[in-house]
């Protein structure tokens, strides 16, 4: 029988439990234990994809845990923690493409075994290993071979961003760097923070592919910002494996994320006139000013490459549902969301399992109005673009 999880599959570490750096621009305080914490027992996930973890100091952290019997390893893979709480081990890798081009792709292994040697295989690639997201002298074509090699899945991530991402940076269709057989073994990809399922259908090429909307987190409040559900027959790396293939019944059923106008490159924006566009058509260019120092959006950039006038959804399309996070929402502050998660359960029990009975019980009357019209969608918002977050205006 098939149970359904809430994950979130694309996590940065800071930094190690000693303080170490591994990803220079997140949160020291984002380290392997207490993303744990923070995941399990305040966003209520069942499911995260740890992308660090090919880093000698995460690695580390994670023998630590293992050994202090924190958490467990499952022999259908994945790490189990305080028995409710799948950790998928797995690193993030920037590619160096022939065209120049820099895309950022995922690896997610079962074993702990199989990232540590992965880990000591791309040392011979890497600057230095320890840091995360570092460039790898290898194109997605070579990356995708030593990921298989080493047993483990390969997504790209953010897979329109206008900075390092698939689509965005480097390609307009998978076959200028795979051949159709090694676009097969790609079993799903992520839409990244500023884009949704109406936009990326409208690209034919995808339709095979499941889609994730995950939170890119490089602080702990952001964790599950995005997020799936997942219905699977077991929680492990198995399923969730079938679940990406849409194996035997297991498979991504809702993705949750922001509306993708709040995404920091939803729209172009003119660096010089300081423009963010909108309006039906891509712009590719500054109408206002004629500067070619923009950076274009990712709805303009899919526009721009787009097979489709109007999305074409494959029947195995889960919906896609707009969700607002707690943090984002108007007068809710660090503090204020503290006292929710003390008095009414985790994040997910918030937005999602509890009743609004329930909810008028454990909140102020202020906070639980504010809370249903998220819940509602009730809510205006303003579209973010060059490297600034749109805004939710209740």
């Amino acid at each position: 029988m098939l149970k359904k999880y809430f994950a979130d599959l694309h996590i940065h570490i800071g930094g190690g439990s000693d303080g170490s750096p591994v990803k220079i621009t997140a949160s020291r305080k984002l380290n392997f234990p207490n993303i744990l914490k923070e995941a399990a027992f305040k966003k209520g996930l069942n499911i995260i994809g740890i992308i660090d973890c090919a880093s000698p100091v995460v690695l580390n952290d994670i023998d630590k845990m293992l050994a202090a019997g924190e958490m467990r390893e499952l022999s259908s893979g994945g790490i189990l923690y305080q028995d409710q709480l799948l950790v998928l081990p797995g690193a993030e890798i920037e590619s160096r493409e022939k065209n120049g081009g820099q895309v950022h792709y995922l690896a997610f292994f079962p074993k702990i075994k199989q990232i540590k040697n992965f880990s000591t295989t791309m040392d011979n690639y890497i600057t230095n290993i320890t840091l995360s997201s570092q460039a790898a002298s290898l194109t997605g074509k070579e990356l995708l071979k030593i990921i298989e090699y080493h047993g483990g899945i390969m997504i790209p991530a953010h897979i329109f961003t206008p900075h390092k991402s698939f689509y965005g940076r480097a390609f307009s269709n998978y076959r200028e760097v795979f051949t159709e057989a090694e676009w097969d073994k790609i079993p799903a990809i992520e839409l990244g923070l500023s884009a949704d399922t109406l936009m990326a259908d409208l690209l034919p090429e995808l339709g095979s592919k499941t889609f994730l909307s995950n939170s890119d987190a490089h602080s702990l409040p952001k964790i599950a910002r995005e997020y799936n559900i997942m219905e699977l027959e077991s929680l492990d790396f198995e399923s969730v494996l079938k679940a990406l293939k849409r194996e035997s019944g297991n498979r991504i059923s809702k993705n949750y994320g922001l509306n993708p106008e709040l995404g920091k490159y939803h729209r172009t924006y003119c660096e010089k006139c300081e423009t963010i566009f909108s309006g039906p058509e891509a712009v590719l260019d500054c109408p206002e000013c004629d500067s070619d120092k923009i950076i274009t959006g990712v709805k303009d950039r899919i526009l721009e490459i787009a097979e489709n006038k109007v999305p074409q959804h494959p029947e195995h399309r889960p919906d896609y549902i707009y969700q607002v996070p707690l943090l984002d929402i108007p007068g809710i502050g660090k503090k204020t969301a503290a006292k929710l998660f003390e008095n009414c359960g985790t994040e997910m029990d918030v937005i999602h399992n509890l009743s609004q009975a329930e909810l008028k019980d454990c909140m102020s009357s202020r906070i639980f109005q504010k809370i249903k019209k998220a819940r509602q969608h009730d809510f205006d918002f303003k579209s973010g673009g060059g490297g600034t977050y749109g805004q939710v205006i209740f």
